[in-house]
């Protein structure tokens, strides 16, 4: 039997991250788990290849959710990574940390070490940032954030300045010291080329004695002596194979899969447990439960000025984007569509942003659920999306089988709250706000969806039912508390009431963060190896 001094389970945002830092000094051995393959395809690596991996079965595991009452009971589409780099390998790149309060709130929940002073020093560690050092960012890590200033399309430049006449102001830097207001996204891109965390923290040590990574690998449990974490079990070839850990096991495969594993180990609600016949490890309530999840809808416009539709729908102009990144890696093949947005207050008395807006200078109103994002609409268009920042809504991930590979019950559970309901009227009249604001207003021939007809609450919130669906910022299953009967690890990753097992991706946010989640669960894995390492 193979045994290492960690095991770490799932290769995706944290799991490289922990790879690396975990080996890095030579004394520890580490297995690192990924169910999924290698990264090596180059849709991996062009920027707007997340187009086409966003329904591919060889690197996404193309969850299906159960049906959503609060989406009119449709069923919504989760990808989620299964390939060396997690999510991170087929994300759209943005790198937003979140608002400083977040964190903050973490904090006063009871997690000590986890206020934005505590955790800022890990953001920039993991930062190659091309704003360069400062208080705010750092240089040398192994992420290369870009500034996309240069690049974008210049809608983009109207959108911000249609913000502008609504009182929205402009920040340079949505991670810097003005997180609040409308700018460009910063994406994890570097000379054209995706950034995930497997090509920034995994590919660089592979050759490390030390550190073994095995995939195509799914971990099936975790092995128990007592309450001691001792090993894992896990199927590869075909065949069962188990790996023991001298020191710790520690999950990091995420929202969706951490749970899941925690419960076919027998960890988890006892009742869910009982039904399935899984011989009970220790009890722990919150097992699955508390998802959260940003939940957005898009409007469409037609647009009387040439859009990124111009650009990517027709065949030739399709040949010379490629030509473009074939020969020099720029053009739009380069970048994500995903190119502007805002944190905005939509009312006053609040202390900081309840909504994030998204400007995309292109459209897909033809895609549907699993459809790869190849084609835009073939005439010129742009969309503008929200979601509420720190939803209150509470979902649940829950196994339905004793069959690892059996797909998890997804259950988001969307606007389940008067307050959740309340910001898609908000989130509704901003956008319209923003869309009848000059300069923007100029270029709108008309609102495509939901249309002029959509005026009164009722119908805002139908559409925003039977339209919405997730931005895939899945968190909070195995949540970080001081209370085991509501929480599922301890301030330093710990699962309560278990020795040698933690938990690390973002499964363990307290609450979602205002923003894309893909910053912060690198920060959460950069913090989580030091407090492992402290351990030793």
């Amino acid at each position: 039997m193979d045994e290492f001094d960690y095991i770490v389970i799932g290769a995706g945002s944290a799991g490289c991250v922990l790879g690396n830092r975990l080996s890095a000094s030579g004394k520890h051995s580490v297995l690192l788990l990924e169910a999924g393959g290698s990264d090596r395809s180059p849709w991996l690596k062009v920027p707007i290849g997340y187009g086409r991996t966003y329904a591919d079965p060889r690197v996404n595991w193309m969850y299906t959710a159960a049906a959503d009452p609060g989406l009119n009971g449709r069923a919504a589409y989760w990808p989620r990574g299964k390939v060396l780099g997690g999510s991170s390998a087929i994300n759209a790149m943005v790198f937003v940390r979140g608002q400083p309060g977040d964190f903050d709130d973490w904090a006063a929940a009871g997690n000590p070490g986890w206020s934005w002073a505590d955790v800022l020093p890990y953001f920039r560690r993991a930062e190659d940032h091309e704003f360069g050092s400062s208080a705010h960012h750092g240089v040398g890590g192994p992420v290369h954030v870009s500034d996309m200033s240069g690049r974008v399309h210049p809608l983009c430049q109207t959108f911000i300045e249609a913000c502008g006449a609504r009182g929205i102001p402009f920040t340079p830097d949505f991670n810097g010291p003005l997180p609040e207001g409308a700018g460009l996204w910063q994406m994890t891109i570097r000379d054209g080329v995706r950034v995930s965390s497997a090509t920034a923290y995994l590919r660089p040590v592979l050759s490390r004695p030390n550190l073994v990574v095995r995939t195509a690998a799914l971990a099936s449990r975790v092995r128990f002596d007592g309450r001691r974490a001792t090993g894992v079990e896990f199927l590869a070839s075909g065949s069962r194979h188990e790996a023991r850990a001298r020191r710790e096991v520690i999950l990091a495969a995420g929202a969706v899969n951490s749970p899941q594993l925690l419960q076919l180990s027998g960890v988890g609600p006892g009742a869910l447990l009982g039904r399935l016949g899984i011989a009970q490890v220790h009890e722990l309530a919150a097992v699955g439960q508390g998802l959260q999840d940003h939940v957005a809808v898009s409007y469409f416009y037609r647009s009387r000025v040439p859009t990124l539709n111009d650009v990517l729908y027709p065949l030739s102009g399709k040949l010379r984007a490629a030509l473009q990144y074939l020969f020099g890696r720029r053009g739009p093949l380069s970048m994500s569509v995903n190119q502007a947005g805002a944190f905005v207050r939509s009312r006053a008395g609040l202390e900081r942003p309840n909504l994030q807006v998204y400007f995309n200078p292109l459209s897909y109103t033809a895609a549907v659920t699993k459809r790869r994002l190849m084609n835009p609409d073939p005439y010129s268009a742009f969309l503008l999306s929200f979601n509420t920042c720190r939803p209150t809504s509470r979902g649940s991930i829950e196994i339905s089988s004793r069959d690892p590979r059996a797909a998890p019950v997804i259950r988001p559970n969307s606007l389940s709250t008067a307050e959740d309901i309340a910001d898609v009227f908000e989130g509704a009249r901003l956008l319209r706000s923003l869309a009848t604001a000059a300069p923007l207003a100029g270029v709108i021939e008309k609102e495509l969806q939901p249309g002029a007809d959509c005026q009164s609450e009722a119908a805002l919130l139908e559409d925003f039912r039977s339209r919405a669906g997730t931005v895939f910022h899945a968190s909070s299953t195995c949540a970080m508390g001081r209370d085991p009967a509501r929480s599922v690890v301890d301030a330093r990753l710990t699962v309560h009431g278990l020795e040698n097992l933690r938990v690390v991706d973002a499964s363990v946010f307290p609450t979602v963060t205002s923003g894309n989640t893909n910053a912060p669960t690198l920060m959460v894995a950069e913090k989580g190896a030091d407090l492992i390492l402290a351990a030793d």
